[in-house]
């Protein structure tokens, strides 16, 4: 079954889809170990792991889009993408899309802020005019070769209003667009939006001190579909790989940190080196 045909079965359930989101290869492989049924990407957690800088449109297309498709290829799970703004007008729009279904994506979430874009939890957003939004959104949808494609409307709106938000989400629903992805700040307008927008949501949650309703909560909320861990997987690794790192340089050893750490056979176990060993058997390569 293609993976767009999963996704889509998937969101039919009456159960929220829950996706973690991956940055790298390896990220993706541990939420499929997990036994989550799909992968979100994070445009966030790319540009920290492949600059070590912030989300602030740094990265282009064709690098994410190579990420992407690594991630894509490490699973056996749908994979969402973050595509960011579609990285231009609605004409660049469907060169995204395009792009990203070449590299195995199931389907993209893109959003409506201006470019360079933000990191929807960071300061300094700004979106752009909602005819605007609504040609991006129309031309995702028309894009797309795939009728299963999944397209995610995002909207940054919430630096206007919640009726603002409201507004954008529709329009975009009336544009073609498979799920909205408002960024609520209070349960109060994750409430409003999941009554009045017409079609299922898609939501983020997962980030301390920020508004981040837990899987129950959205569930009880009512026209919710989707939800990924955007920053939590990056922040988990690299607060666990900051603290080897203290150890080393005050001890020396890593001696006391070893029941944090996974042995070097059972990883290389994971990351499929057995399967690599079993083909140079097959192939009789020898060193």
């Amino acid at each position: 079954m293609k993976m767009t045909k999963r996704l889509r079965e998937l969101l039919e359930s009456e159960t929220i889809l829950v996706a973690p989101s991956a940055y790298d290869a390896l990220s993706a492989k541990v939420i499929e170990w997990a036994g989550f049924k799909a992968v979100g990407t994070t445009g966030f957690g790319m540009s920290a792991c492949m600059l070590g800088k912030p989300d602030v449109g740094l990265l282009t297309m064709s690098e994410i889009v190579d990420q992407c498709k690594r991630i894509a290829d490490a699973v056996d799970v749908p994979v969402m993408a973050d595509a960011d703004t579609g990285y231009g007008n609605p004409i660049n729009v469907i060169r995204t899309v395009e792009e990203f279904e070449r590299a195995g994506m199931a389907g993209i979430y893109i959003e409506d802020q201006v470019w360079p874009k933000k990191c929807g939890y960071i300061r300094g957003k700004g979106v752009i005019p909602l005819e605007e939004g609504v040609m991006k959104v129309k031309a995702a949808v028309e894009a797309r070769d795939d009728p299963d494609f999944l397209i995610v409307a995002r909207t940054d709106a919430d630096i206007i209003s919640t009726e603002e938000v409201i507004k954008r989400g529709n329009a975009y629903a009336d544009a073609g667009a498979d799920l909205v992805k408002p960024q609520p700040k209070s349960m109060d307008q994750l409430e409003a939006c999941a009554r009045r927008i017409k079609v299922p949501l898609h939501i983020g949650t997962g980030r301390i001190g920020r508004f981040s309703p837990s899987v129950k909560e959205l569930e009880e909320v009512g026209n919710v579909k989707a939800v990924t861990f955007p920053t939590t997987p990056l922040l988990a690794a690299t607060k666990a790989m900051m603290g080897l790192m203290e150890t080393i340089k005050n001890t020396g050893t890593i001696e006391t940190y070893a029941d944090g750490l996974m042995a070097f056979d059972e990883f290389t176990d994971f990351i499929g080196l057995p399967e690599i060993y079993s083909l140079e058997q097959r192939y009789k390569i020898t060193k």
